[in-house]
């Protein structure tokens, strides 16, 4: 997942306008920028790192004005270096300036995203281990957000309590055991939803294999060693997936213990917005 059709994002964004334009629209632009003038602005990365949001700053000033003529100069996904041209605008000035911090805020936030997230990848050179994220996201973000994941070269993990069973410690204590949640779970899960079991402890791993129904384990907050005996004891038979306190210094040595999935919510509640600007 790269793009989206423009008709999934534009709610997010005509929300994001209609909150700074709202109720009087742009009173400062209004009162000095003459009616008419025209202008190029580009958008500018200020600092390296790799891009996302082009879509979605190219769509907040076409609803804006669609009469705007808007070029990305440097795809979704690609890198980028301080004072490089991102985007040009061209058309009316008071059109541009009115799409300006909405577009900017996008950018900036999914770029800072994808930059992490390409630094997390970066880690697991020389390894099968990808990185994912998780459902800490902004509220009403996770779709952007996600999507500037996979920019960065990262995978997405669930998207929300729909689309996966994912049960965790929480569930264990509440349902009375691992054998009695994976056993429900086999029972109530349909053919084509996925089983994944969060555990603390290899004895819990052991069990969770022993009983069987899962299709992923997710291994909470281990240490290095453990993680590597984790990956010997399930030899290859579920899915493994490395979990808490996955801060970027850490990385290489968990994808190097053999796992198959490193996920961390830092990528999304812990990334800088990477600093651009708009030049006319």
């Amino acid at each position: 997942m790269t793009t989206l059709p423009d008709f999934i994002l534009e709610p997010l964004v005509r929300a994001a306008l209609m909150e700074d334009l709202t109720p009087m629209g742009d009173v400062t632009t209004r009162a000095v920028v003459p009616a008419g003038l025209r202008y190029t602005a580009r958008l500018n990365a200020r600092e390296a790192g790799v891009v996302s949001g082009m879509q979605i700053a190219a769509l907040a000033f076409r609803l804006v004005d669609p009469a705007l003529k808007v070029e990305t100069c440097v795809a979704d996904g690609a890198p980028c270096v301080p004072g490089q041209t991102l985007m040009t605008i061209e058309g009316e000035a008071a059109s541009i300036l009115m799409g300006e911090r909405v577009a900017l805020n996008f950018a900036g936030r999914l770029t800072g995203i994808a930059t992490l997230t390409a630094a997390f990848v970066a880690q697991t050179r020389g390894t099968a281990t990808r990185i994912t994220c998780t459902r800490k996201t902004t509220p009403g973000l996770r779709i952007v957000e996600k999507l500037a994941v996979t920019h960065g070269g990262g995978s997405n993990h669930r998207f929300g309590l729909s689309d996966a069973i994912l049960i965790k410690d929480n569930h264990i204590a509440a349902a009375g055991g691992i054998r009695a949640v994976l056993e429900a779970a086999k029972a109530a899960r349909s053919h084509m939803m996925r089983v994944e079991l969060e555990v603390d402890t290899l004895a819990q791993m052991e069990e969770a294999l022993a009983v069987g129904g899962a299709d992923v384990i997710l291994l909470d907050n281990m240490d290095t060693a453990t993680l590597r005996a984790a990956v010997a004891l399930n030899a290859g038979r579920v899915v493994l997936e490395a979990s808490g306190n996955m801060k970027l210094e850490r990385i290489a040595e968990v994808a190097a213990t053999g796992v198959d999935y490193i996920s961390s919510g830092a990528l999304t509640h812990s990334a800088r917005t990477l600093d651009l600007g708009l030049d006319f």
